[in-house]
């Protein structure tokens, strides 16, 4: 008799259901009722940042607000671009893709990155090119093993797709 194989936890994803994030930031979006807002307390010179976190799947999305009357667009897409690819040691594929909102005169780019130990599988940003920018990064509070993480991964980049689809600049 062999032993039998090491296996995963079945997850149960709950249906997409949202609410609303309306403040004072400059920014507002629908974001999942599974998930809760925990204000960045740490960044008191960048204080529109926050993270959209998934108690159940110890999960959070890190978004980071600039202004571009004190910051260069160049600058932040870069710095995007940077954080995303200090990924590349570990992962097997980097895709990129455009996004481009026209009702509001949003566009930036999503990337997925693949590999079973990438430390946060989806990343994004997204600007006005003018007024606002706003990055944000999927990471998760365990060790990374994106196979048994992929349904997931899907779901919460369900959800963001949802937040970019709602997102309105204040």
């Amino acid at each position: 008799m062999l032993p039998r194989p090491a296996g995963y936890f079945r997850i149960d994803l709950p249906e997409h259901k949202y609410q609303p994030f309306d403040s004072a930031f400059p920014y507002y979006f629908k974001y999942s009722q599974s998930a809760r807002i925990q204000f960045d307390n740490y960044t008191s010179d960048d204080p529109f940042w926050l993270n959209i976190y998934y108690p159940k799947y110890k999960a959070r999305i890190h978004l980071s607000y600039k202004s571009l009357k004190d910051n260069k667009l160049f600058n932040l897409t870069e710095d995007a671009r940077n954080f995303v690819f200090r990924h590349a040691e570990k992962a097997q594929g980097i895709k990129e893709n455009t996004i481009k909102i026209n009702e509001s005169k949003m566009f930036g780019l999503v990337y997925r990155i693949e590999g079973k130990e990438v430390a946060s599988p989806f990343q994004f940003w997204v600007s006005d090119s003018s007024t606002h920018f706003l990055r944000g990064a999927l990471y998760f509070s365990v060790r990374p093993n994106n196979d048994s993480l992929e349904p997931v991964i899907n779901f919460i980049v369900k959800d963001i797709d949802h937040l970019l689809s709602t997102l309105e600049w204040r």
